[in-house]
């Protein structure tokens, strides 16, 4: 297993920044390099389960080992969802191991520091090397327009 490490400063809020990165509208959006129309069934909470589908319903089992809103949030990975199965006891699904994806943010003068650390197989490292840097863009571009609506909505008033 690799451990590989992603960072993206964000002029926004942090709260903003969490919000936009667990609310499924935005979510949708900004996991699309990943795969089109993904999506996660959650409540976010520790020691919920997590499922991360595409449409055609595969994707991973998880844990939410963690959750410090605003702070810090780890997913353990159990295993594979294929055609809506969950499977958490084949070669494939115990390569995961328990493999887990860590996401922490901290604030400085209005902006933040998102890092995502994540356990990946061989056989993904360089897919995620490749679709994070892209992923963690479009996140920054959704919270920064974000940031600003909400700048101007009270500029407004």
């Amino acid at each position: 297993m690799n451990r590989v490490t992603f960072s993206i400063v964000i002029d926004a809020p942090k709260e903003l920044v969490w919000r936009t990165m667990l609310e499924d509208a935005t979510y949708r959006e900004w996991t699309s390099p990943f795969a089109e129309g993904s999506y996660a069934v959650t409540d976010w909470k520790e020691g919920s389960k997590a499922l991360f589908l595409t449409p055609s319903g595969e994707g991973m089992v998880s844990k939410i080992a963690a959750h410090r809103p605003n702070e810090f949030l780890s997913i353990k990975h159990l295993g594979t969802v294929k055609n809506g199965v969950e499977d958490t006891e084949s070669q494939e699904a115990k390569g995961w191991g328990e493999a887990l994806e860590n996401y922490s943010i901290t604030e400085a003068n209005g902006s933040s520091t998102l890092k995502i650390e994540m356990d990946a197989t061989d056989e993904y490292k360089s897919y995620f090397e490749e679709t994070w840097p892209k992923a963690l863009s479009k996140l920054q571009e959704i919270a920064e327009r974000e940031a600003q609506a909400e700048r101007g909505r009270r500029q407004s008033a």
